[in-house]
């Protein structure tokens, strides 16, 4: 039997892995003895921190280096059992009573967080896989940029990952008569796949942690659209004339007008308009959460985004998602991954939250690049709780209450060190494939329409050269 690409045995194998991860501690959450003010974190050595390196290391080096091997979702599961089930059982057993949130309330909070954060990535998803815009562009300059500027204002609508999967295979379509476009798509996943998605919890799954942990819907917004500017437009500006120059060269190379074959297309014409209604409704379940609508508790967001996911993919014709190659193997890597990732980074986060001050950062511009460096060839998701926990932790903000961010967020230096941790885990994602999810979809969808995708160090080459000055730029004018 073949579940979504992974095996039976796949199958048994990660969901008694995520049920030993969540459902040991059961027995625990009642232990814990009311009025004990002392926190985990304050006794937790520092090699339990070991699991989550180790996994993040795996998600940074095991494609390089056993590419084959890490495909398999089965094999991704075994990984995430084998470090998280003993972490898990450790938080339960060894710090079960005598704290002020115990191992099991620490271990449930975080199952909570996963079902959240997972069925919105999973609705984004499975609605933007329903959205197929047939024909193609113009693959000229100003098409290409113009296509790379809504990205950008979609990209915090529907996420990165939605955006980068409704617009990459019209881009590819736009250009496929010019023989080099893979400056079009390295741009793409700056911009699409990672930059755009600044605005709004929705637009990149740190955002969204945040969201979770306290931080306003809105905050982003009123906040980081200075960022955003000037990052996007340098980017589209930058893009604009490199893609004029590397058509302009094609033009002189080759026979013909590369311009007219360009602009020969096909008439557009978006199939699948109904999911727009479905993305919008999940954009105003977040924010009726966000205001309070929802109530606090865990449950009624979750059933009506999980809901709105089903609608939309039982009500879109088989025909639109085959168009699009859809399937379902994605998303099942980031449920199988994640879920080691929110098990084993417990360990870090409460002991960040302790002792978050001996980092010795303490300046936003610190914030900005210990973030986004990490960023860059960590998950940036985990590694903004990361921060935001060690900036909390510098500022005596209690890391184990419900929406603690909140609170950092009243402090003197909060707002700017979150800020800074925001813009750096978000914006460096792009500085590798392994920085933000969508970044690999978008290579691999690009290899599959015959795009020679640079190689892991090839694209660092572009990253380096174009963003890392911008973000130079960007500490100095906002973080220094």
């Amino acid at each position: 039997m073949q579940l979504f690409g992974i095996g039976a045995r796949g199958c048994w194998s990660f969901g008694l892995g995520v049920l030993a991860i969540f459902a040991f501690p059961a027995g625990a959450w009642a232990a814990e003895a009311a009025g004990h003010a002392k926190e985990v974190g304050a006794d937790l050595p520092l090699w339990s921190v070991a699991p989550f390196a180790i996994l993040l290391g795996c998600i940074a080096i095991l494609p390089l280096t056993a590419g084959h091997w890490w495909e398999a979702n089965r094999n991704k599961g075994i990984i995430v059992a084998i470090l998280g089930v003993p972490i898990a059982i450790y938080l339960a057993t060894q710090f079960a009573t005598g704290y002020h949130h115990s191992g099991g309330e620490l271990l449930q909070e975080a199952l909570l967080e996963y079902i959240t954060f997972l069925i919105l990535l999973g609705a984004l998803f499975v609605i933007s896989g329903g959205i197929y815009i047939q024909g193609s562009l113009d693959g000229t300059p100003i098409v290409n940029t113009a296509l790379l500027g809504i990205g950008a204002l979609l990209a915090s609508v529907i996420g990165t990952t939605g955006a980068s999967m409704v617009l990459i295979r019209p881009l590819i379509r736009a250009n496929a008569p010019r023989q080099n476009m893979v400056h079009v798509v390295v741009f793409f996943i700056f911009i699409v796949s990672n930059a755009g998605g600044l605005l709004t919890p929705i637009g990149d799954p740190p955002l969204f942690l945040g969201f979770m942990k306290g931080v306003p819907f809105f905050w982003t917004l009123e906040h980081l659209w200075p960022q955003w500017l000037m990052v996007n437009v340098i980017l589209l500006v930058v893009f604009n004339i490199w893609d004029q120059i590397a058509l302009n060269r094609e033009e002189a190379a080759r026979e013909g007008s590369q311009l007219e074959r360009l602009m020969d297309n096909e008439p557009l014409r978006i199939i699948g308009l109904h999911n727009v209604l479905f993305l919008l409704g999940i954009v105003g379940v977040i924010i009726a959460k966000g205001s309070g609508l929802l109530g606090k508790g865990f449950g009624p967001q979750e059933g009506l985004m999980a809901l709105i996911a089903v609608a939309a993919y039982l009500v879109t014709s088989p025909v639109i998602r085959q168009k699009n190659n859809f399937g379902f193997g994605p998303i099942i890597e980031v449920a199988v991954l994640f879920a080691g990732i929110f098990i084993t980074m417990i360990p870090a986060l409460q002991i960040l939250g302790v002792r978050g001050g001996e980092l010795g950062l303490d300046q936003p511009w610190e914030f900005f690049w210990a973030s986004g460096i990490l960023s860059s060839f960590l998950d940036n998701a985990p590694t903004y709780l990361t921060f935001a926990a060690a900036a909390s932790g510098m500022l005596h903000v209690d890391v184990n209450q419900p929406g603690y961010l909140a609170e950092l967020l009243k402090t003197a230096q909060g707002p700017a060190l979150l800020m800074a941790i925001s813009c750096g885990s978000v914006l460096m994602g792009a500085n590798t494939y392994i920085g933000n999810g969508p970044n690999f979809m978008v290579k691999a969808i690009a290899e599959e329409n015959g795009v020679r995708m640079p190689s892991f160090f090839g694209y660092m080459a572009y990253s380096v050269g174009i963003l890392i000055p911008i973000f130079v730029v960007v500490t100095v004018v906002f973080f220094w």
